[in-house]
C-alpha cells in the first residue's frame, strides 16, 4: 500500500510542476502550508480535545530567489527514519526540481506522537513514519500555490525552561536522568523570520534545545510543548502564518519541570499522590519497561500535564514573537545555496540488555568488525544566514563548538534533521565517561571522532558558502 501511494504521488509531480511556476528572478518569494496528520480517534480512548497540541502537523516553508528554491519542512513526530527521509526528500526535490540538499526535513521529537492508548516506542514502527512523504509533498504543493514576495531576517533570544538531564542520583550515587542545574544547557532561541514587504508575518522557523517529553507515556496524542509553541505563534498573527520548530543540541537537555507528568503516571497505578515533586525516573521506569501497562490516568492529572505543556510552549513562543518583532536586518534578495556530506566514525554494538541496565553501570559491547557509523551533516545558506544540520541528537557542548567554529555567518543549528544516523545519541568528548542512558545506548565508539568530525564538517561547509557569497559580492 505504501509503495502504491508513492507511485501515485510521483505520477502527479510532473503535473504539479507544470501548473505551478515559482520562479521569480526579481526577489525572494515565500509560500507556507500546514497539513494535519493527527492519528484517527480511538473510540476506546477519546482525546481531551481541549488543547491545540493534541493535533499533529507537517508544516512547510518554500522559498525561492534567482531561480534557486529551497524548502524547510517540520513534522510533529518523534523522529524520521533514514529511508522515510530519503523517500520524502526525493519526492519534494523532484516536485521543486531542486537538489535534495536544498531541503531540510526535521522532526520536533515530540514523545507524544502516538495514537491514543499506547506509548511512543511501544510498537515496531512509530506513528507517522509513512505519512511523512505524502504529507510533505502535499504541504509543499500548497505552499507553492501561495508564493508571495517576502524578506527574510534572523535574530536570537533566550529562554530558560530547559535544563541538563544527566545527573548523579543522591540516593544510589549512580548516573541517572534528572535535572542538573550545574551542567550545560544552551538557552539560545534562534529564529528565522519571513515577512511581507510591509512587515507582516508569513512564517517563523525556530531552533531551541529541549526534549518534548512531558507527554511521554501518558497514552494521549500530543505534539508536546513544540506543538503548543507553534500554534501559539500561528494564532498570534492575522492570516495563515506558519511556525516551524526544530531541535537544537538537546541530547542532554530536558524541560526543567516534569512534576505533572510524574503525578500523571502515579495516578495510573492508583498510587498516593502528595502533589510534591518526586523522582521522575523511578516512577517512569515501570511504565517504560512495561511491567506496568499504560492505563487511563486520573483526568485531573492528565489535564495538569497538558496545561503545563501549553505553558512551556507559550513561554518559548512569546520569546520567539519578541525576537521576530525585534529583527531589523532584512534581506529581499538572498543567495540560496546548499551542500551535504557524511562524516564517518568507528561504531560498536551493545550486547547486554539496555532495559535492565539503562544507566549507572558499564555496558557490554562488541567493538570488532562493526561497520563505521555514517552521520549526515549539511548547510543551507540564505544570504548571510546558514542553517547547519545534523542527522542525530547531539550534546550541548557539541552545539556550542559548532557555533564557535562558524562565527563568520549567522548560524542556526538544526539537529534530528535530514535523516536519522545509526549512531544514537552523540555525547561530547567530555561526557563519554558518564554512565548515562545516552552514553550507554550510543552506537559510537567512545572518543572525540564524532564531535571533531561533525564540527569540522559544518565549519568547512560554512566556509565554502562564505567564500561563495564573498565572490558574488566582489563581482
Amino acid at each position: 500500500m505504501v509503495f502504491f501511494k508513492t507511485l501515485v504521488v510521483s505520477a502527479l509531480l510532473t503535473v504539479a510542476r507544470a501548473a505551478l511556476d515559482i520562479s521569480n528572478p526579481a526577489g525572494l518569494m515565500v509560500g507556507v502550508a500546514r497539513v494535519d496528520i493527527t492519528p484517527p480517534v480511538n473510540p476506546g480512548w477519546l482525546p481531551l480535545d481541549e488543547y491545540d497540541h493534541e493535533k499533529l502537523y507537517v508544516r512547510a516553508i518554500v522559498f525561492s530567489n534567482n531561480n534557486e528554491t529551497a524548502a524547510i519542512i517540520g513534522c510533529d513526530l518523534s523522529n524520521i527514519e533514514e529511508l522515510v527521509y530519503q523517500d520524502a526528500a526525493a519526492q519534494v526535490a523532484e516536485l521543486l526540481d531542486i537538489p535534495v540538499s536544498n531541503i531540510i526535513l526535521s522532526s520536533t521529537h515530540t514523545h507524544g506522537a502516538s495514537p491514543a492508548g499506547i506509548g511512543l516506542f511501544f510498537t515496531s514502527e512509530n506513528y507517522g513514519y509513512y505519512e511523512v512523504p505524502g504529507a510533505a509533498v502535499e504541504a509543499v504543493k500548497i505552499a507553492m500555490s501561495k508564493m508571495e514576495p517576502a524578506m527574510v531576517g534572523y535574530n536570537t533570544g533566550s529562554a530558560h525552561p530547559n535544563a541538563n538531564r544527566d545527573a548523579i542520583s543522591p540516593v544510589t550515587g549512580l548516573w541517572t536522568e534528572a535535572v542538573n542545574l550545574t551542567a550545560p544547557a544552551d538557552r539560545e532561541v534562534e529564529v528565522l523570520t519571513f515577512v511581507r514587504p510591509n512587515g507582516s508575518a508569513i512564517a517563523s522557523y525556530t531552533s531551541y534545545a529541549m526534549h518534548p517529553v512531558a507527554s511521554y507515556l501518558t497514552g494521549y496524542t500530543s505534539a508536546d510543548w513544540p506543538g503548543a509553541m507553534m500554534r501559539w505563534i500561528e494564532k498570534a498573527f492575522p492570516g495563515d502564518v506558519v511556525a516551524i520548530y526544530s531541535q537544537q543540541a538537546s541530547g542532554d537537555v530536558n524541560p526543567r519541570w516534569l512534576r505533572t507528568t510524574t503525578n500523571d503516571l502515579l495516578s495510573m497505578r492508583l498510587a498516593n499522590i502528595t502533589g510534591y515533586d518526586v523522582d521522575h525516573e523511578t516512577i517512569e521506569v515501570a511504565v517504560r519497561n512495561r511491567s506496568l501497562p499504560i492505563a487511563r490516568a486520573d483526568p485531573v492529572y492528565i489535564r495538569q500535564v497538558f496545561t503545563q505543556i501549553e505553558a512551556l510552549g507559550i513561554i518559548v513562543a512569546e520569546e520567539v514573537i519578541r525576537v521576530m518583532g525585534e529583527t531589523n536586518d532584512w534581506d529581499s534578495n538572498p543567495t540560496i545555496w546548499s551542500k551535504q556530506q557524511n562524516v564517518s566514525c568507528p561504531g560498536r554494538k551493545r550486547l547486554d540488555n539496555s532495559t535492565y541496565n539503562r544507566a549507572g553501570h558499564p555496558g557490554v559491547y562488541n567493538t570488532t568488525n562493526v561497520a563505521p557509523i555514517q552521520i549526515r551533516t549539511g548547510v543551507l545558506g540564505i544570504g548571510d544566514k546558514i542553517l547547519v544540520t545534523v542527522g542525530a541528537e547531539i550534546y550541548t557542548r557539541i552545539g556550542w563548538r559548532i557555533k564557535a567554529m562558524a562565527p563568520m555567518l549567522k548560524t542556526m543549528l538544526v539537529t534530528m534533521s535530514n535523516g536519522k544516523a545509526p549512531s544514537g545519541y552523540i555525547p561530547d568528548t567530555e561526557s563519554w565517561s558518564h554512565l548515562t542512558f545516552e552514553v550507554l545506548g550510543s552506537n559510537l565508539l567512545p572518543g572525540s571522532c564524532a564531535e571533531d568530525s561533525i564540527s569540522q564538517s559544518l565549519t568547512d561547509l560554512a566556509s565554502e558558502y562564505k567564500q561563495r557569497i564573498s565572490n558574488n559580492t566582489s563581482q
